[in-house]
């Protein structure tokens, strides 16, 4: 009887314990959930006007969130970090171009427009056109230009990493860039961050 209540006893302990280590694990789980701080590593890739608002636009919105986040600026993606920001979109090869006209009465600016790809590189100017068309639908949609989403990113902290490498191949200035570039780094430096990210974006 002495034994078999010993046993019981033993039993009794060994799920108190497992309870108690069960209460306390959850416990550390949710307590590192709670201090963890999300992070979001973006690979920037393209300087026309359209593939401009992406990136900012997800990383001014993940850093008001409370997030950590880092746009990484390679090759033609530079242009994002220039002080000049003159964008343009280039509707060859672009299927959802071009835009519907911005300009005129209501019947006008419903035209779905058909120009084939072709017609619309050979038309003298029509870049300069459609980002015109494309500047003139984001401020009456009332849509933040890209230097303000730029500037709510640096307000925000978000860093700006600039691709030295390719700062090196194009023959790019440093004066040509804002001041507030974070770094001006590999991509062996910033893969480490992209590791750790919850989210990596490649733009």
């Amino acid at each position: 009887m002495a034994s078999t209540a010993k046993i019981n006893q033993t039993d009794i302990d060994r799920e108190l314990f497992d309870q108690w280590f069960d209460e306390r694990f959850d416990e550390r789980v949710a307590q590192k959930d709670a201090e963890h701080v999300p992070s979001m590593a973006i690979i920037a890739t393209k300087g026309t006007l359209d593939m401009a608002y992406p990136p900012f636009i997800l990383a001014s919105t993940a850093a008001a969130l409370g997030w950590d986040v880092a746009i990484f600026c390679t090759f033609y993606g530079l242009d994002l970090l220039k002080k000049d920001l003159d964008l343009q979109i280039s509707p060859l090869g672009n299927p959802a171009m071009p835009m519907k006209i911005p300009y005129g009465p209501q019947w006008l600016r419903d035209i779905d427009m058909k120009i084939p790809n072709i017609a619309m590189s050979n038309i003298p100017g029509f870049e300069h056109i459609a980002s015109t068309m494309m500047k003139k639908t984001m401020k009456d949609k009332g849509v933040a230009s890209v230097e303000l989403l730029r500037e709510l990113c640096l307000e925000a902290d978000v860093k700006l990493i600039a691709c030295q490498m390719t700062v090196d191949l194009f023959g790019m200035k440093r004066d040509d860039f804002i001041p507030e570039i974070e770094e001006w780094v590999g991509a062996v430096s910033f893969l480490p961050f992209a590791q750790k990210a919850d989210v990596s974006l490649f733009i």
